[in-house]
């Protein structure tokens, strides 16, 4: 018999296809027979706007200086046709993220938090609630499929209307509630039974496509007496026609939201592989406004994994008028926040990981029901600490454009960038560095 015990072995090796994670998750789905539910957006590497490069001023273009020369931040959404358009100091939004979904602490601070910067919030599936119609100075009410909480008062309440038909974590699939977030007055909100799981649906009961639309578009005009925008909201999957098809049916504004946009909860399996990047979305809706004659008629609002100024003025430069943030906006408000650690450790995960939302344990208070955890978001500070992310975020975007010589962040073009791949050379229809190559500049978008 041979003695093997010293015959040298080579070092063991996981699988790149079935890496630790992919194993635990088949573990997990053969245990329990259910698919994985949680919170927030994709989580893998995707192309995205770290990807890109300005070219600040050099002896061909020729800065601003500093903080002495004006750079302009202000935006107006709805021009097209609504009486009192939505106008904005900064061009960074709070995007939709539901009372039920949030606790209203958290939306009373978003509200707080964007007014003190000059800017609007949104509501979410669910309903407006007073704390956050109380403390936003502009409010944009969506419209969902789900008609949890819809009436005509509150349509009239608020400055804009946003149609949602569809999110970037999940294009084609409806929200989720669980029942341990619903309690009596979510309940009463959404006219639901409580404690038991909501999931709303994922189409419109009353349309099916544009010509439609075109219709509920004229309804809500005329029960807001054409003075409120219309927003059309879709998820990025097909951006170059949605964008389109939302002109065609009346809109005073798109947003486009890739698909690192959060989600209160759905399926992971829909998170991860269903949408296209924010990256790749942002020059297909542009080129559908340019090719219909209205860029800059017709607002474009991007979101979906934006987190710095950095972030903010690469989609202006790629033709956005304004951006959203939600994941941002939550972090800012205090949540994965260190200060927690144990407490998340108690939950299996740790700060900077927690993404179990729909369970409403969240030790920060913000994605929870739970009234003992929702003391201990403080609103008002919470409020304080998002306008401080929001400011910075806007002289970030501003030091930016002023390195390439602008005076307003509008003024920020796709000549001002290169990329460092090819993937976001060809998405962003921007040069690969260092060369004049954009690749398909011979065809495709």
């Amino acid at each position: 018999m041979t003695d093997h015990s010293n015959t040298p072995r080579t070092t063991p090796r996981s699988s790149a296809t079935f890496d630790d994670y992919t194993l635990s998750e088949i573990r997990r789905a053969a245990a329990t027979g259910i698919y994985d539910i949680r919170g927030g957006g994709a989580k893998r590497r995707v192309p995205h706007f770290d990807d890109l490069l300005f070219l600040g001023a050099s002896m061909s273009r020729y800065p601003l200086e500093g903080y002495r020369e004006k750079c302009s931040t202000e935006v107006v959404l709805g021009t097209r046709f609504a009486k009192k358009p939505i106008e904005l100091k900064i061009p960074i939004t709070i995007a939709g993220m539901s009372f039920g979904s949030l606790s209203a602490n958290a939306k009373e601070a978003l509200g707080r938090g964007a007014s003190a910067m000059g800017t609007s919030t949104t509501t979410g599936d669910g309903g407006m609630t007073n704390e956050e119609r109380g403390h936003s100075t502009q409010l944009v009410y969506q419209y969902l499929p789900s008609r949890y909480g819809m009436n005509p008062d509150d349509l009239k309440r608020a400055d804009a209307i946003e149609v949602v038909v569809g999110q970037g974590a999940k294009p084609g699939g409806g929200g989720m509630l669980l029942g341990q977030k619903i309690t009596e007055r979510v309940a009463a909100m959404r006219t639901l039974p409580v404690g038991i799981d909501q999931r709303s649906a994922c189409r419109h009961p009353d349309w099916t496509g544009p010509d439609d639309l075109e219709i509920k578009i004229e309804e809500l005009r005329e029960i807001t007496d054409w003075e409120k925008p219309i927003y059309v909201k879709v998820g990025a999957a097909r951006p170059y026609y949605d964008t389109a098809l939302a002109v065609k049916s009346g809109a005073d504004v798109v947003v486009v939201d890739g698909m690192q946009g959060g989600t209160a909860a759905t399926q992971e399996i829909f998170i991860e592989h269903v949408g296209i990047p924010t990256l790749a979305a942002v020059r297909q809706a542009v080129k559908a406004l340019q090719d219909l004659g209205m860029h800059r008629k017709v607002q474009l609002v991007v979101s979906g994994g934006i987190r710095n100024g950095a972030d903010v003025a690469k989609a202006l430069a790629l033709g956005a008028d304004a951006v959203a943030i939600g994941t941002a906006a939550l972090v800012a408000l205090g949540d994965n926040d260190p200060h927690y650690a144990a407490e998340y450790a108690a939950l299996g995960t740790r700060p900077g990981a927690y993404d179990d939302w729909h369970e409403g344990r969240d030790p920060a208070g913000i994605t929870t029901q739970d009234p003992e955890l929702m003391k201990r978001l403080d609103p008002v500070a919470a409020g304080r600490r998002l306008a401080n992310y929001l400011a910075v975020l806007t002289l970030e975007c501003q030091t930016i454009a002023r390195a390439c010589g602008k005076s307003h962040v509008h003024n920020l073009e796709p000549e001002d960038l290169v990329a460092l791949t090819i993937e976001a050379a060809a998405m962003a229809n921007v040069p690969l560095a260092g060369t004049d190559w954009i690749p398909g500049r011979n065809g495709g978008f």
